[in-house]
């Protein structure tokens, strides 16, 4: 067997685990009782340093450490975008969190319940869940494949290569502290997985600039357009013709693989909002908050932790392809250059975790992979607490109102071993994307749209009723899955599509633009249906909307803040506007 990792390497990472199930057990321990309240939402008793220090684990997990990292590699920081949509957290803590902190919910389709109708709250529950399986859990195990490949690229056991091996066994590591402990061995566990994944990370940028020669020879060799964040509308190389579609509108919105600047301008914050503000596996950690105020802080720590994925993640990932396209190291050129001197895109995937194995000393090197598995455990550990969080609270209790705590904290076990079964049956789907991080965003970008859509109309505009958040989430879910349809046969190996054909049109639109095209459809839809249909009960939605809150509820959200949140939230602003002017070609 082959492995990078030495001696002194694994016993590093074996106190790493050791830590971890101490953390739990003693996470465990501390719960008074098995309840749901304090199993999904840790007894609703967190401060913001927790709470903050969490919602950045649960994000920064396997699609960065695989899918960011292989990004900066493949198309430099054109992916940043996203990691500077930390102000979408401002927006959470000083914007929507009231809402839902003030509602007292488990989940987020608990509070579409509220505000619309318990139709809302079902349909939202399934898109829920089914984004889940696609993106997190499926992409979780994925990424955790990926790793474990290029640290012991030559195991075999029962017919299964190091990519499953390693898949299965982060599946059952992460699964018994999440399982056993619910949100508060979560929580708990994901604040010291934070500064592990930020330390690790940090060296691998600096033993990477290390082996390159610094930061002016990576700007050297990966050239002004991989330091760029905004790409062209029409990408250069794009061959082929289309009759009906002059080359130039053609080249601009199919095969557009570039991230063009309109695109990341209007579509990726919809994302973004939709991610960092309505989406359960986010949201349910300020759910747990002690109050407001230790709620907004939470967000803006976490804001704050959010900007350093940029030079943690997707400058690594440039490091390694300037070290390929360079050959200062022959390893990585050998692993990601084919011979004709061309990056081979799919195993960029890899880049972050063949730094850790070619150019980190040793001692160092156990560190970081400790800090690659913490950032793999800590995001599929959020997920599962969520996943049987949505399912246990949204479905089964409803089905089953007089079921006792015990049998609710069960049935939310048994519901996350289903959903990491279906997730490990769509992983072939995923090998066939062009990349993790790509994958991971397209599938959002279709699932996203009337979830954001039906929240954040919903809060500001009152009027808006149950049959409108209906049909908007109806529709644009379908639009969304339709998409997936056409495009999973061509990512699966199949023929593609007759050009010019309909499903041709739909295989090849840029899939933000596709996004885009879902948001504009769900807010017509909400607006139409809404105003064509009753109004709702005012008095029933109170507190749930801008217009309806009452002179209490404002007060008490005046007292949550003072001045010292008001400036961290500016200079916040002011730091994501430096960054965005410094990769700006």
């Amino acid at each position: 067997m082959k492995s990078y990792l030495t001696t002194l390497d694994w016993l590093i990472i074996l106190f790493y685990f050791a830590v971890i199930a101490g953390i739990s057990w003693w996470a465990v321990k501390k719960k008074k009782k098995d309840s749901a309240d304090d199993y999904f939402l840790a007894g609703r008793h967190l401060g913001w340093f927790v709470v903050g220090a969490s919602i950045f684990a649960s994000n920064i997990g396997s699609e960065h450490l695989v899918g960011l990292a292989g990004s900066g590699a493949t198309d430099g920081v054109a992916l940043a975008h996203y990691e500077l949509h930390a102000w979408c957290l401002l927006v959470l803590g000083w914007v929507m969190g009231p809402f839902f902190m003030r509602s007292k919910v488990f989940t987020m389709p608990e509070f579409l319940e509220r505000r619309f109708t318990p139709q809302a709250r079902t349909v939202l529950s399934l898109i829920s869940l089914f984004a889940y399986i696609l993106t997190k859990i499926a992409v979780g195990i994925f990424a955790g494949g990926v790793v474990f490949r290029a640290l012991l690229p030559e195991v075999h056991f029962l017919g299964m290569d190091t990519f499953w091996i390693g898949s299965i066994l982060l599946i059952i590591l992460t699964g018994i502290y999440t399982i056993v402990g619910g949100l508060r061995a979560v929580v708990y566990t994901e604040t010291l997985q934070t500064f592990v994944k930020i330390i690790g990370a940090i060296l691998v940028t600096y033993y990477g600039l290390q082996a390159l020669g610094g930061w002016d020879k990576l700007k050297e060799i990966c050239g002004s357009e991989m330091f760029n964040l905004w790409k062209p509308v029409v990408p250069d190389g794009v061959e082929g013709t289309w009759a009906p579609v002059k080359e130039a509108t053609r080249q601009a919105w199919y095969f557009n693989d570039k991230y063009p600047w309109p695109a990341m301008l209007l579509c990726a914050p919809i994302i973004g909002l939709w991610y960092w503000c309505t989406d359960q596996y986010i949201v349910q950690r300020i759910l747990g908050a002690k109050n407001d105020t230790q709620a907004r802080r939470g967000t803006i720590f976490a804001a704050f932790l959010k900007l350093t994925p940029v030079f943690l993640f997707i400058i690594p990932g440039m490091i390694c392809f300037a070290l390929a396209k360079s050959g200062i190291n022959a390893d990585i050129q050998k692993e990601l250059i084919d011979a004709n001197g061309q990056l081979i895109r799919e195993r960029a995937q890899g880049a972050f975790p063949l730094l850790v194995t070619h150019v980190l000393p040793v001692g160092v090197r156990g560190i970081v992979v400790a800090g690659l598995l913490a950032a793999l455990m800590s995001a599929l550990a959020g997920v599962f607490n969520a996943s049987s969080s949505l399912f246990t609270m949204d479905f089964y209790s409803r089905f089953r109102p007089n079921a006792s705590q015990a049998t609710l904290v069960r049935v939310g076990r048994v519901a996350t071993v289903v959903m990491v079964v279906i997730g490990l049956l769509w992983i072939p789907v995923i090998q066939g994307a062009r990349g993790l991080y790509d994958y991971l965003q397209g599938i959002q970008a279709y699932l996203a749209p009337p979830i954001f859509v039906v929240f954040f109309f919903g809060v500001f505009m009152k009027r808006l009723n149950g049959p409108g958040c209906l049909a908007t989430l109806l529709t644009g879910f379908a639009m969304g899955v339709f998409r997936l349809i056409v495009d999973t046969p061509v990512k699966l190996g199949g023929a593609a599509y007759t050009e010019g054909s309909f499903l041709w049109v739909v295989n090849n639109i840029f899939f933000q633009y596709y996004s885009l095209l879902i948001t504009i459809v769900c807010i017509l839809v909400f607006l139409i249906v809404s105003y064509a249909t009753k109004a709702p009960d005012y008095k029933k939605i109170s507190g749930l909307t801008f217009s309806t809150l009452s002179e209490q509820d404002r007060l008490e959200n005046r007292s949550s803040w003072n001045w010292k949140d008001v400036i961290l939230s500016i200079l916040l602003i002011v730091a994501i506007i430096a960054i965005y002017s410094y990769f700006t070609g």
